[in-house]
């Protein structure tokens, strides 16, 4: 059916929420997926792909706002693309991420499951980010209803619209992080229009500012690295003293200059302007050294309590050996360390793992080991046996999961318990499907890193079963 073809919907009450976070509806005996909608809207849509067994479809028209329905806080809602949850009161988007966990883990794990704790929410629904990325572009994207008002192509700097690599949302307020982050944006765009400046061209690759990479720690202080795809000059150099003189909270400042066809600059060199080389995080009474490449934790005060919950499903006494996989920069190990007899992490990032072992000196951890590698590759029989069995090890994979091969060396060291931490309840069912052969699930409890998203973080343990039985008997 060609686009000009598809239907337009009418009146169409949307029932609940899909596991992406799209509201859906049904229209005879079809599936259909919306987004920017709530659980009890009457909308009209119109269809803009059309399968045997479903439908996508935009709102074209709200005919009658659900009773949950409530004011988008931010300006760009809609169009940037992010945070389409604003429209839900917060008790109800964990309620709905509470129900994509049961979901997820009832359809995908099927297994016997546990009463699912109470998904434990962010104290911060706005402003609890400590990491934005923001993009150069030397032509703004524009809506419709801005080219309509002939509103002129001028440089922008903002986030991608979804999909599209090429187009820019200018943004004049983001509410995710505390407010430096509109102040310093703002007024970096300010300076290098006034001073003729280039902002990027993603078909080209022509033009001096291409990113603009702002973090922040727990005391209010913040790290800047200015990506350019050019050398660093006169009018850049200007740019660097701008921000060193006006913003006192930026501590540490950096440039890069990437020429690569992709925006990554992990593989890149970075210069450090001004300040020191990091910020310093705190967790409880551990410190933890952040650099322009670290990998830390987006919301740092959630992750807090959500390696919390993991290392009380862990049920540590202090006589364990403890595998930590994905490590990363090996917080959750360092976390749990007090509590165990020894923690190995593993990573497959080997700055990461740089950065892991300079915590661990900082912090006086000398029961932590690291290692670098592919999890699939490091983590074999023959690690286990030169290593120490693990009496539990904790997980927390990317959003694609666990391999095979790692799930197949966990079953065979049988260890006594599993903290399965995932981003993705659907992969996390997936890979408790493969160990239920087993294990058992039980304790389940999601914990929201994500306000105003669909995300949600969970946190899942497994208890061999061999070892239940055994206590059973001793009963």
């Amino acid at each position: 059916m060609s686009r000009k073809n598809l239907p337009l919907l009418e009146n169409v009450e949307i029932e609940s929420i899909a596991a992406e976070g799209k509201a859906v509806a049904h229209v005879d005996g079809m599936v259909v997926f919306v987004p920017y909608c709530v659980p009890g809207d009457r909308v009209d849509l119109q269809v803009t792909r059309k399968k045997h067994s479903f439908m996508e479809a935009r709102v074209v028209r709200v005919v009658k706002p659900s009773e949950v329905r409530c004011e988008a806080v931010c300006r760009h809602y809609g169009v940037c693309g992010g945070c389409k949850w604003q429209i839900l009161p917060y008790s109800e988007q964990l309620r709905w991420k509470q129900q994509q966990v049961t979901d997820n883990l009832v359809r995908i794990g099927k297994v016997a499951l546990p009463p699912i704790e109470p998904i434990l929410g962010s104290e911060s629904e706005y402003g609890y980010r400590n990491k934005l990325e923001f993009t150069f572009a030397d032509h703004r994207w524009l809506t419709p209803e801005q080219m309509q008002e002939r509103v002129p192509f001028e440089p922008g700097l903002g986030f991608h619209i979804p999909n599209c690599f090429d187009k820019v949302l200018d943004i004049e307020d983001c509410h995710l992080m505390p407010e430096l982050n509109n102040r310093l944006r703002n007024r970096v765009r300010e300076y290098a229009l006034s001073v003729g400046m280039t902002f990027y061209n993603e078909h080209t690759h022509e033009g001096q500012l291409r990113t603009l990479i702002l973090r922040m720690n727990g005391a209010g202080e913040a790290m800047v690295v200015m990506v350019l795809g050019e050398d660093m000059d006169e009018k850049g150099r200007g740019l660097m003293e701008m921000i060193r003189t006006e913003f006192r909270e930026v501590v540490s400042l950096w440039y890069c200059v990437n020429r690569k066809m992709n925006d990554t600059i992990g593989d890149q060199e970075l210069v450090l302007y001004a300040g020191q080389d990091h910020l310093i995080e705190r967790m409880e009474d551990l410190r933890f050294k952040v650099g322009p490449k670290s990998f830390y934790q987006t919301n740092t005060v959630q992750a807090q309590r959500l390696y919390e919950v993991a290392r009380e499903f862990a049920g540590l006494t202090g006589s364990e050996t403890v595998y930590d996989l994905y490590t990363g920069t090996g917080t959750i190990a360092q976390f749990v360390a007090k509590k165990a007899k020894q923690v190995i992490g593993i990573e497959y990032v080997s700055e990461a793992i740089d950065d892991a072992r300079v915590n661990a000196a900082m912090n006086g951890l000398e029961n932590v080991r690291f290692f670098a590698g592919d999890m699939k590759d490091i983590l074999t029989h023959d690690f286990v046996r030169e290593q120490g069995h693990p009496d539990v090890v904790i997980t927390d994979p990317p959003r694609a999961g666990m391999h095979e091969d790692v799930v197949e060396v966990l079953l065979a060291a049988e260890p006594d318990r599993i903290v399965y931490v995932s981003c993705n309840p659907a992969t996390q069912a997936r890979d408790i499907s493969l160990l239920s052969v087993k294990y058992d699930v039980v304790r389940v409890r999601p914990v929201d890193m994500f306000p105003q998203t669909q995300h949600v973080e969970n946190v899942v343990l497994l208890n061999l079963r061999q070892l239940k039985a055994a206590n059973e008997v001793k009963e």
